[in-house]
This record gives C-alpha cells, sequence and structure tokens, in this order.
C-alpha cells in the first residue's frame, strides 16, 4: 500500500506533556532509538493524523521529542500474531527442523512496551529462576484489513516495518505446548522506535538485525536468513482469519538467544538490551526492572 511517509514516530512533545504525537524526523537518517538514549535532541515534523495507521498529511509545526512511544498503542493493535521458528540458523542452533508452515502463537495487547526510558518488567514468575530471555526481531505492522489475502498482493496490505523484542520467560515455556502464556507477560513486547514504509525497504532481505545485552552482541544476522518471508506470512496468517488495521506481526528470531548460549545468558533486573534493524529502522532501547 502506498503511504504519505517513510519514517514515523510516536512520541510525546517537550512542549506539552499531556499531547501525543506523530511525525516524521526532521533528520531523515537519524537512528531515532539510539540518538533519545544518548540524551541527543529530536526534532520531528508533526503530521495531522492521530495514529500511524491514518497519519493524514504533513504540518509544517516542528516539535521535539521528550519521550519516545511505540508506533501503536495498544488499544490499536488487538492481538499480536507471532512467528515461533523463522530463521534457518535458529533452527539449527536450538536443534530443530525447518517448519513447513509457519508456527504461531499470540501475545495480548497489554505486553505492549515503549522504547527507552520506559522499562520492561521482569514478572515474579520469571524472577524464580532467572529464566528471562531476549528474542530481537522485525515487526511487521498491517495497513488495511487483510483477509484471504494471495502472497502477491500481500505487500498491499503492509503499512510498514518496525523492531520488536519479544521477551519470554523459558522455564514457562517449556513447561507448556503453547506459548502465550511465557511469552505474553504486560511489557513483554517493546515495539518501535520508529516505523518505516514499505517504499523504503523495497528488499528486506537486505536489512540486518543485531542484538545486544549490555552493549556485547549477541544476535547478529542478516533478514535473507528467513524461512518464510514478509509475503508469505502475511498471506498464510489471513486465511480465513481477518487481519484489522494495525495487526502487528512478530516474524522470529534470528541465533543467538539466551537460552541457546553455553553459558545461558538470561536477562536481570539492570540489564540494557538492544535490537538494531538497519539501515532506516534504527535501534529500540529496553532497560529491565523486577517486578515488586
Amino acid at each position: 500500500m502506498s503511504a504519505s511517509f517513510t519514517r514515523l514516530v510516536r512520541f510525546i512533545p517537550k512542549s506539552d506533556p499531556n499531547a501525543v504525537l506523530i511525525g516524521g524526523p526532521v533528520d531523515t537518517s537519524l537512528d531515532v532509538g539510539l540518538a533519545v538514549y544518548e540524551g541527543r535532541e529530536v526534532t520531528v515534523q508533526v503530521f495531522s493524523g492521530s495514529s500511524v495507521c491514518a497519519p493524514g498529511e504533513k504540518t509544517e509545526r516542528v516539535e521535539t521529542v521528550e519521550r519516545l512511544l511505540s508506533p501503536l498503542a495498544a488499544s490499536e493493535v488487538g492481538s499480536i500474531r507471532c512467528i515461533g521458528l523463522n530463521y534457518v540458523s535458529h533452527a539449527k542452533e536450538m536443534s530443530l527442523a525447518l517448519p513447513t508452515v509457519p508456527p504461531l502463537f499470540l501475545k495480548p495487547a497489554t505486553s505492549l512496551a515503549d522504547p527507552w526510558p520506559a522499562p520492561s518488567i521482569l514478572p515474579k514468575i520469571t524472577q524464580r529462576d532467572g529464566t528471562g530471555d531476549y528474542e530481537s526481531e522485525l515487526a511487521i505492522i498491517i495497513g488495511r484489513d487483510a483477509k484471504n489475502v494471495a502472497e502477491e498482493d500481500a505487500l498491499d496490505y503492509v503499512l510498514g516495518y518496525t523492531a520488536a523484542n519479544d521477551i519470554s520467560s523459558r522455564t514457562s515455556q517449556m513447561a507448556q505446548s503453547q506459548w502465550c502464556f511465557s511469552k505474553g507477560f504486560d511489557g513483554s513486547c517493546p515495539l518501535g522506535p520508529v516505523i518505516v514504509s514499505t517504499s523504503l525497504i523495497p528488499e528486506l532481505s537486505k536489512l540486518h538485525i543485531r542484538g545486544l545485552k549490555n552493549g556485547k552482541v549477541m544476535q547478529d544476522c542478516g533478514l535473507g536468513d528467513m524461512i518464510f518471508d514478509v509475503p508469505q506470512l502475511v498471506s498464510f496468517l489471513s486465511q480465513g482469519t481477518t487481519l484489522p488495521t494495525g495487526t502487528v506481526i512478530l516474524t522470529g528470531t534470528p541465533p543467538g538467544v539466551g537460552a541457546a548460549r553455553n553459558p545461558k545468558e538470561f536477562l536481570k533486573a539492570g540489564d540494557e538490551f538492544a535490537v538494531e534493524l538497519l539501515p532506516h529502522v534504527g535501534t529500540l532501547i529496553t532497560r529491565f526492572e523486577n517486578e515488586e
């Protein structure tokens, strides 16, 4: 689908702490997430709309970011569709056979979290044995209702792309055959920092994703390693099922997750994790706190 933007952020401006705006970063090459993390000023040309799904038109108004928000509000996403295994190299590290259809689980809207400086909370159940884990992911945002979509038409329904962290509780995950519980805790899906139009990324296979824990590279992979590409995923998930406007699809994680490392590298309070998706999308940074 054609979009009126190339990159959009959703944010609270310094001029009004009660306002929520959307707009395009004035510096079109700026890594917005990294800039906010480093305390640099980020200026945004405001759009007339109230949602990235209906951004309206570019205005002359320019604002400075006080706080960066998830590109979509929880009320807009419904449930978040997630693919459980979608990188050849990740399947290899987990000693799993390549799936013939995309494995699907859901996260609730309450799992959505904002980028830095908003924290992600490690729930008490995860703290019991310290098996909270990270998963760097490309996220698809659906721009109009999609049902029974053919692969060749799938990109017509995609509004754009952003980055996500599919935060998981591994002990809970391994205790059940279904993963919605272990991956659906409040704040377990940070999303951002920007949404990038499909027009800016005509070949997704040329994107590169990295996951960095406290500055240490844990995941490092090109998107060309995906088992199922974006058209395949959108088409498959829409069969017999309406994907409403605003639906978020997490496309799976590359190798290097904490549970697969030796020794294992799980998350604890005070850790920071960055999902770096380049070019264009930038860096989604999350800091972790314990649920009290």
